[in-house]
């Protein structure tokens, strides 16, 4: 009889533990994620934009409702979110499923999930062609890495960055915003710019030109050009102080009063 009971006591404690084991995995599995500051993640750690500089990075991109903005490494929505409420449609690239639990959450609450999604994947494996916005509060290294990828891009897609740069290739614009905004504060934006440099035939002579992401230098047949920028798909120059402005399509440059075709 007292064996039959040591093994009932004995079933019984193996019970409870396995109750207890239960009751604690349940919990755990409910339990709610709470994002912090400084969070690791896959190639950064996670500091949320201040609302102030999102609010900036998009007045700088020109955001309208046409447009489709894909934010790289969106972490708890914001910037997706508040583009969605300006109409425009938005995707968020997050790496840390549950920050992608928490962005949609959000835009459900805020009621902006029909234009605000979100996604889990790796931002270098991302397709961004149909982007017409990019923003991003990356590492100056992983801006370095996603440089070739951004500059194959259509002309004109607007890419901002929360305080960090690309190196050499300068910014367009730059802004850094006042109180309430204390650290983080800086965007730059640039403008991705048509491939012009080659030989172009114009009525003036040869246009040859080099570039620099969206600086050009070059001639009009002997002149020096000067002040010559690429912005978007915009051209501008001056030669023998004359003021050439254009649209670049493909192998064609149409101006007011001169085109130019490309040579080589």
């Amino acid at each position: 009889m007292s064996v039959c009971r040591a093994a009932s006591r004995t079933l019984t404690a193996v019970a409870l533990l396995l109750i207890a084991s239960i009751a604690s995995a349940q919990q755990a599995g409910t339990a709610t994620f709470e994002p912090r500051v400084g969070q690791p993640g896959k190639d950064v750690v996670w500091v949320p934009s201040p609302q102030t500089l999102v609010d900036k990075m998009l007045d700088m991109a020109k955001l309208t409702p046409q447009d489709y903005l894909m934010d790289l490494g969106s972490g708890d929505g914001r910037t997706v979110i508040t583009a969605a409420k300006r109409g425009a449609t938005a995707q968020g690239v997050e790496y840390n499923p549950d920050m992608v639990v928490i962005s949609k959450a959000s835009a459900e609450k805020e009621g902006v999930s029909a234009k605000a999604t979100f996604v889990q994947a790796d931002l270098f494996k991302t397709d961004l062609s149909k982007a017409t916005v990019i923003t991003m509060f990356l590492l100056p290294s992983i801006n370095m890495q996603l440089r070739p990828t951004l500059l194959n891009l259509k002309p004109g897609t607007r890419v901002v960055s929360n305080t960090f740069t690309m190196e050499d290739w300068q910014p367009d614009e730059t802004f850094s915003v006042a109180n309430p905004c204390v650290s983080w504060c800086t965007a730059l934006l640039w403008i991705i710019p048509a491939k012009v440099q080659g030989t172009w035939k114009t009525p003036d002579g040869n246009l040859t030109l080099n570039q620099q992401f969206q600086m050009l230098t070059g001639t009009l047949g002997t002149t020096a050009i000067a002040d010559g920028k690429m912005n978007g798909d915009q051209i501008t120059f001056t030669a023998g102080g004359k003021k050439y402005a254009g649209r670049v399509n493909g192998a064609t440059i149409q101006g007011q009063g001169w085109t130019a075709s490309r040579v080589n």
